[in-house]
């Protein structure tokens, strides 16, 4: 006779659809999302001074990660009438609210990402999770 499954973890919490949470922790944990989020935490940036600032980052994908951080509330997007025209983007409160999560996952990066980066080797060498099998 099987003995039922056991269930853990923060899904189990979460309603019968729960694909939209899914989607958020998708968005919020996006690598662009991150280091976006964390560079406007110190304030306010113009368009080019905010890809400048997020290495690696093309105009496409900064230009896509601010209109969905936008659409979700996490910033704002403030045109200033002049010429040249200035757009400036800064955090909302609930975008503020994800700082001390954001900056964890960046610490925690810098932190490990020696170790990462050993495991990395070591896996190329010995296949992912096992040690190959020595010739003898």
């Amino acid at each position: 006779m099987a003995s039922a499954r056991q269930v853990s973890g923060p899904c189990q919490a979460w309603p019968e659809d729960s694909g939209f949470i899914r989607e958020v922790l998708d968005r919020i944990g996006d690598k662009w999302t991150v280091l976006t989020i964390s560079t406007l935490s110190g304030g306010s940036l113009r368009y080019s001074d905010l890809q400048a600032s997020v290495a690696g980052i093309s105009q496409r994908m900064l230009t896509q990660t601010l209109k969905h951080l936008e659409r979700d509330g996490l910033l704002t997007r403030t045109a200033h009438a002049e010429v040249p025209p200035r757009v400036e983007y800064a955090l909302t409160d609930l975008g503020r609210s994800l700082i001390d999560a954001v900056r964890g996952m960046v610490d925690w990066a810098v932190a490990h990402h020696g170790e990462v980066a050993g495991n990395r080797a070591v896996s190329a060498v010995n296949g992912v999770g096992r040690a190959r099998a020595v010739a003898g």
